[in-house]
C-alpha cells in the first residue's frame, strides 16, 4: 500500500500513530518534497509546529530504519513564486500531484485539500478532529489541585505557582534541571493534542513563541531566537466562583439587569478580574441575554452556549465588525490593552451594546485615564457608568461615574467652572477621582479625604518644602512629607535655583521658582505642569519667587477708625477688616463712595498698589480723610 501524507497529518502526529496502531504497517509511506519545503520554512520562522512536523519526519525515518516502513521522498520543491501563493493552494496541489503520479491513497485532516483531492479523484482518507477521551499529558505530572501555574525552563528545575489568590508560594518540582529533550517532546504532544482536541486552539504563533489553549489550560511555548532557552509555562484559573459567592453581588446584579451596561472590572495582574467576567457571563446568559465574548487569547471558562470569538484575522475591530452584525446583548471584552481595544469598547459600547471589559490597572484612576487618552472624556459616562475594582479575588469597591459642572476640587482659585467627571464610590457616594480638561490637557486627578492642614516639613535648603500648620494638627503630615518631595523634585528638573513648595491641602500645593524659570516649569499650552499633575495626582500653582518676596516684608500698617488697618507692601494694597470678612461691603473717603468689594474669609481686601483705586485712597488718608467700610 501506498500512502502520501499532507502537511496538516504529519504535523499533528496521527501517521505515526496509526502505523503503531498496526494500520498502516509495511506501507509504502511517500513524504512529498512540498511538506519537506513547508516544515522546513516553518522552522526557519521558529514556528512550534515546523519543528513538530520536522521531528514527525524523523520518527518515521526511524520506523523505516527497523523496516516496519518503507519511506520515500517524492515530487519537486516549490518555487519562490509559489510560496508566495501558498495561501491560494499552490503548495497543496503539489502535494496532491506526487499522490497522482503515484497512484496513492492521500491522507489529510485539512478539509478542503480533502475535498479538492475527491474532485481530482483521488482516494482519500480524511482525518476527522479527534473526539473523545484523550491520553493524560505527560505536563499534567506537575499540575494538581492547587497548582495555579508551572514553569519549565531549560537547565533549570521546575518550579509552580501553588496556593490561592489570597496567598501564593513558589514551590521547586524536582531538584533535577529539565532538558531539552523533554521539553522538545512535552512541546509536540501539547501542539499536537490543540490540533486534534476540539477544545484546543493555536492561539498565537510568531517566530519564538506559540501560545496554545486546552481546555481551561493556557501554555506558552517559547524557544530561542526570541528566549534564552527553550521553556514552557501552563496557567490555569483555580477558582470557579458563581457571582452570588461575592460580597457585593446583589448591587451588580441591579445594575447590569438595569440600564448600566458599561461595565469595567479594573485590577492588579492576578486579582481575579477574569474569574469575576465569567461569572458575569453565566449569569447573564442564565437570565435570558445573548451573551458573547472577545477574547485573545480565548482563557473564559463559560457554558458552551456562550460564543468565544478571538481577534478576526488579527484585529479586535474586525470581530467588533462582526458582533455589530450579530447584535448580542452583552459582550464580554477580556484583556483591553492595546489602542485599537480601548477604541472598540467605546465604538460597541456606544452603539447601545452591553459590555463588560476587563482592563489591567493597578488604581482606579490608571485605567480611566488610559480611556482618556484615547477617547473623549466628556463622553466617558456615557461608556462607562460602572467600574469594579478586584483585589485578591474579591471586590474592593464599586464607583460610579457621572458628569456635572463644576470647579475642579485641589485647582487654583482662578480655574473658572467647567465640564467635570466625577467618580464616586458608590457605598459612601464620596467622590474620590476628577476629570476635567486644564490647559488643553486631560487631568485624571485623585482626591484625597478632606482634612486639617499639618505643620512645616524639613526639606533641603537648597529646595525648601514649607507645609502651612495650625494648632488642629500638631504632629507632622507624612503625606504632606512625601508629596512635597516629589512636587519638588519633578518641578526641580525645570529650574536650577530653589524650589518651594507649600502644600495647602491634600490635593493642591503652591510652588515658587525662579521668575525667569516659570514660562519653562509650566509648558507650552500648560503642557509641563499638566503632565506632573497627572503623574502626582495634586493641583499645583507655579508662582514666581518675586511674588513671595513681595509678601515678605511689610513696609506700613496705618490703624483707622473702627479697628480698620490699610496694609502697604511693594505691590499691594490691603484693607484689614476681619469684621466683615466673607461680607459686601462699599469703601467710603469721608463722605464721598469710592468703590465696592468683597472681604475674602481672612477679613481682607487686595489692591494692586499701583492701581487707581488704591492710589486715590492713599492720597485721602495724606489729606486726613477717613477711610470706613459700610456692608452692603
Amino acid at each position: 500500500m501506498k500512502i502520501v501524507p499532507d502537511t496538516s497529518v504529519v504535523i499533528d502526529g496521527r501517521i505515526t500513530s496509526l502505523i503503531k496502531t498496526g494500520e498502516y504497517k509495511g506501507a509504502t509511506i511517500i513524504i512529498p518534497e512540498a511538506v519537506v519545503a513547508e516544515l522546513e520554512a516553518q522552522a526557519n520562522q521558529g514556528r512550534e509546529i515546523g519543528f513538530s512536523g520536522l521531528n514527525e519526519l524523523q520518527e518515521l525515518f526511524q520506523m523505516s530504519g527497523e523496516n516496519v516502513i518503507e519511506l520515500q521522498y517524492s515530487g519537486e520543491r516549490p518555487s519562490l513564486d509559489q510560496v508566495k501563493l501558498s495561501s491560494g493552494g499552490e503548495i497543496d496541489a503539489l502535494i496532491r500531484n506526487v499522490a497522482i503520479d503515484h497512484d496513492a491513497r492521500f491522507i489529510t485532516s485539512d478539509l478542503v485539500q480533502a475535498e479538492v483531492a475527491k474532485a481530482k479523484g483521488l482516494d482519500v482518507t480524511y482525518l476527522r478532529p479527534q473526539i473523545g477521551d484523550f491520553s493524560p499529558l505527560s505536563i499534567d505530572q506537575y499540575l494538581d489541585e492547587e497548582t495555579i501555574a508551572i514553569t519549565l525552563k531549560e537547565r533549570a528545575p521546575p518550579v509552580a505557582k501553588i496556593g490561592k489568590l489570597q496567598e501564593t508560594r513558589l514551590v521547586t518540582l524536582r531538584d533535577a534541571p529539565m532538558t531539552e529533550y523533554e521539553l522538545k517532546a512535552m512541546a509536540q504532544e501539547l501542539l499536537e493534542r490543540a490540533k486534534r482536541d476540539p477544545d484546543g486552539f493555536i492561539e498565537l504563533e510568531k517566530r519564538g513563541i506559540t501560545v496554545v489553549q486546552i481546555g481551561s489550560l493556557r501554555i506558552s511555548i517559547a524557544r530561542r531566537p526570541f528566549s534564552d532557552g527553550m521553556e514552557i509555562t501552563a496557567v490555569r484559573p483555580l477558582v470557579d466562583l458563581a457571582l452570588d459567592d461575592y460580597a457585593m453581588a446583589p448591587e451588580i446584579k441591579q445594575r447590569i439587569l438595569g440600564n448600566r451596561r458599561g461595565v469595567l472590572i479594573a485590577g492588579p495582574p492576578g486579582a481575579g478580574k477574569t474569574t469575576l467576567a465569567q461569572s458575569l457571563a453565566t449569569f447573564l446568559a442564565d437570565n435570558n441575554f445573548i451573551v458573547k465574548t472577545m477574547e485573545a487569547p480565548r482563557d473564559l471558562q463559560v457554558p458552551d452556549h456562550i460564543t468565544q470569538y478571538t481577534a478576526l484575522e488579527g484585529s479586535m475591530a474586525n470581530t467588533a465588525e462582526a458582533l455589530l452584525l450579530v447584535r448580542p446583548d452583552y459582550v464580554i471584552f477580556d484583556e483591553v490593552r492595546k489602542n485599537e481595544d480601548f477604541t472598540v469598547y467605546a465604538d460597541m459600547r456606544l452603539a447601545g451594546m452591553g459590555m463588560v471589559g476587563v482592563v489591567h490597572a493597578m488604581e482606579v484612576h490608571d485605567c480611566l485615564r488610559r480611556f482618556c487618552d484615547r477617547v473623549d472624556y466628556s463622553i466617558l459616562p456615557q461608556i462607562i457608568n460602572t467600574v469594579i475594582y478586584v483585589v485578591k479575588g474579591a471586590i474592593a469597591k464599586i464607583y460610579d461615574l457621572e458628569l456635572t459642572i463644576k470647579a475642579p476640587e485641589g485647582m487654583p482659585g482662578d480655574v473658572h467652572i467647567r465640564p467635570v467627571i466625577v467618580v464616586r464610590e458608590h457605598d459612601r457616594q464620596e467622590p474620590e477621582i476628577e476629570i476635567f480638561r486644564y490647559e488643553g490637557e486631560t487631568l485624571v486627578m485623585p482626591l484625597a479625604k478632606k482634612r486639617d492642614a499639618g505643620e512645616p516639613i524639613a526639606a533641603p535648603a537648597e529646595h525648601p518644602v514649607v507645609v502651612s500648620k495650625t494648632a488642629a494638627e500638631p504632629e507632622e503630615n507624612v503625606t504632606w512629607k512625601v508629596a512635597g518631595k516629589e512636587v519638588q523634585r519633578e518641578i526641580g528638573r525645570y529650574t536650577s535655583g530653589p524650589v518651594e513648595v507649600r502644600i495647602i491641602s491634600d490635593n493642591k500645593a503652591v510652588v515658587y521658582i525662579d521668575d525667569k524659570d516659570v514660562p519653562a516649569a509650566i509648558g507650552k499650552g500648560g503642557k509641563n505642569v499638566s503632565a506632573i499633575v497627572n503623574k502626582l495626582g495634586i493641583g499645583i500653582d507655579i508662582r514666581p519667587r518675586s511674588e513671595l518676596e513681595a509678601q515678605k516684608p511689610v513696609e506700613e500698617e496705618m490703624q483707622l477708625a473702627g479697628g480698620i488697618k490699610i496694609r502697604l507692601d511693594r505691590k499691594q494694597l490691603t484693607i484689614v477688616s476681619p469684621e466683615n470678612s466673607g461680607k459686601i461691603v462699599d469703601v467710603f473717603a469721608g463722605k464721598e463712595y469710592l468703590f465696592t468689594a468683597t472681604v475674602n474669609d481672612e477679613g481682607d481686601i487686595l489692591l494692586a498698589k499701583n492701581s487707581t483705586i488704591a492710589q486715590e485712597m492713599i492720597k485721602r488718608y495724606n489729606e486726613g480723610e477717613t477711610i470706613r467700610l459700610r456692608p452692603v
